[in-house]
């Protein structure tokens, strides 16, 4: 088994999901990144791999139970015990209310919300099983707090992530498994900047509801995942910390 501390970060191909990764490969991790298919993670591994860390690809559908459970095992085998779940794979949706459909709910929840359940399940039962410590953090979103047009489903999904955050945390506590979330506000991804360059008026609008007067980056979202699931923020669990420059508190 690894002296090294190890994670396991859900949709690490790109944006977020990869800014995790490489922050907690920078903090000493190894790491297994997982994608619905596997080919889309190799640009990670190797950045992973140039830091001088260990990168492990496993391939992970969060809608399947079985894709869970042998995903969790690839990553055990690979490196002997999980520290660090981070939950970061999701589905988002722009639609009204009064359109959306069955499939669309089906889609978002099954993936933002059951996959995140699943998967914390399967993090909780290899740490109880050890007698090991351990952290997990999901991200979720200021959707899942405040209330917008065309984002009900996405946001419930969020909103969901919150509250497990805390049913969890009371649960595992005594097994020494600490459960928080990230809630971030807009996050200038680049898929996200190419959308808001096509679109500048909606770039403007969104930043007007912003105290800071800015979006959110990659790599903030990531620092405030690797403090969480360290030492340091050991006496914290069942938390959401939000990074939104201010929007919700305006």
């Amino acid at each position: 088994m690894s002296a090294s501390r190890t994670a396991l970060v859900t949709g690490a191909a790109q944006g977020i999901g990869a800014a995790i990764a490489l922050r907690l490969a920078r903090e000493g991790y190894d790491l297994v990144v997982t994608r619905r298919r596997i080919d889309g993670l190799h640009a990670t591994v190797q950045a992973i791999e140039s830091l001088g860390r260990r990168a492990h690809a496993v391939e992970l559908d969060l809608r399947d139970q079985t894709s869970i459970e042998r995903a969790f095992a690839a990553a055990v085998e690979a490196f002997g015990t999980l520290d660090v779940l981070v939950n970061n794979a999701g589905v988002t949706l722009r639609r009204s209310a009064l359109e959306v459909s069955r499939q669309e709910w089906d889609d978002v929840i099954a993936v933002s919300l059951s996959g995140t359940f699943f998967a914390s399940q399967q993090m909780g039962r290899h740490l109880v099983a050890t007698a090991r410590p351990g952290s997990i953090v999901s991200l979720a979103s200021t959707h899942g707090l405040i209330g917008l047009a065309e984002r009900s489903t996405y946001g419930i999904a969020k909103g969901g992530i919150i509250q497990m955050t805390r049913m969890l945390a009371i649960e595992w506590a005594a097994h020494g498994i600490r459960v928080n979330a990230i809630a971030p506000g807009t996050v200038e991804t680049p898929s996200r900047k190419a959308y808001f360059d096509a679109r500048p008026d909606a770039r403007r609008a969104l930043l007007a509801r912003v105290p800071s007067a800015r979006f959110g980056l990659p790599e903030e979202v990531a620092a405030a995942v690797a403090y969480l699931a360290s030492p340091d923020a050991a006496y914290i669990t069942g938390q959401t910390l939000v990074l939104d420059g201010g929007l919700t508190a305006a």
